[in-house]
Parts: C-alpha cells; sequence; structure tokens
C-alpha cells in the first residue's frame, strides 16, 4: 500500500555518513517534533538526480526553511558510502542530510519501489518527495515514471 497524506512515516533505519564513518540515524531523533523535506531519488550520481533533483534542494535549503521545514533529506537506495560520497561532491553539507535506505526497506515501506532492473539497478525507490510534520505524512507527491516536476523543490515550495 503507498503512502498517502495522513499517514504516520514507517519507522525505519536509515544511515548516513559522519565524521566517525557510517551512523544509523534515529527516527525519532529525526522526524519527531519537526517539520521535514524528505525525497527520494532513484539513484545517487545518476542524471536527473544530480543535474535537477538534489541540487533544487540544495538552493532551496533557504527558503525552505524560512517557510517552516526544520530539515531536508534526500533518500536513495544506495549504501551509506555512495549516500556520503555524492552528498560531499553535491555540496549537501548543512543543508540537505543524506539518508541511505541501502536495502531498500523504507522504500518498501511506503510502497513506493519500482524495478530498475532493465538499467542494471534492481528495486528502487521511485522518485517522490513527503513532507513530514512530526513524522506524519501531509504531503505526497509521486512522480509519474521519467518525470521531473512535482517532487522538486520548487514544487514543495507552493506546498508550504
Amino acid at each position: 500500500m503507498t503512502i498517502k497524506a495522513g499517514d504516520p512515516l514507517p519507522t525505519a533505519t536509515f544511515m548516513t555518513m559522519t565524521e566517525n564513518g557510517p551512523e544509523p540515524v534515529e527516527f525519532d531523533s529525526f522526524f519527531k517534533g519537526k517539520k521535514v523535506a524528505l525525497f527520494s531519488v532513484p539513484g545517487a550520481f545518476t542524471p536527473t538526480c544530480s543535474a535537477k533533483h538534489l541540487p533544487g534542494f540544495i538552493e532551496k535549503a533557504d527558503e525552505l526553511k524560512a517557510k517552516g521545514i526544520d530539515a531536508i533529506a534526500c533518500t536513495a537506495v544506495n549504501d551509506v558510502f555512495v549516500m556520503g560520497a555524492w552528498g560531499k561532491n553535491a555540496g549537501t553539507e548543512g543543508k540537505v542530510t543524506m539518508l541511505a535506505d541501502g536495502n531498500g526497506d523504507f522504500a518498501k515501506a511506503v510502497g513506493l519501489t519500482m524495478d530498475g532492473s532493465k538499467f542494471g539497478m534492481g528495486t528502487r525507490g521511485q522518485r517522490y518527495s513527503l513532507i513530514v510534520d512530526d513524522g506524519v505524512v501531509t504531503e505526497v507527491n509521486v512522480e509519474a515514471p521519467g518525470e521531473f516536476k512535482v517532487s522538486s523543490a520548487d514544487y514543495m515550495l507552493g506546498q508550504l
């Protein structure tokens, strides 16, 4: 079942790269009591994800925070090392937290997986964005295959 507005965000364990190496992200400490802009990309270092999706949230981070967003996070079904390298390469520090969903458990829990086998990518998370307020989803923006419109930072700004 696909997550919808009004649903609690499923508890999942993400990993993030820190100066001390990979560390788990505690769900409650990241989402509870905060308004979070969470977006998912099919893969780190892939064309649309690297050229448009992640850069848009980096560029609009201050505007999103001015409209009440406490944290911005990017998730993908990639390992923590790849997500850490992609974040460093893109300049996310202080703007976007990179949350690795290495086994795709979160993507499965929200019902937003895609089959990237045709491209040698296996099961991945779809391209989407969520606004999560105190652990509850208030907006769900899922892209049609091959599209990049409703999951963008600009689109989310219009929702706030």
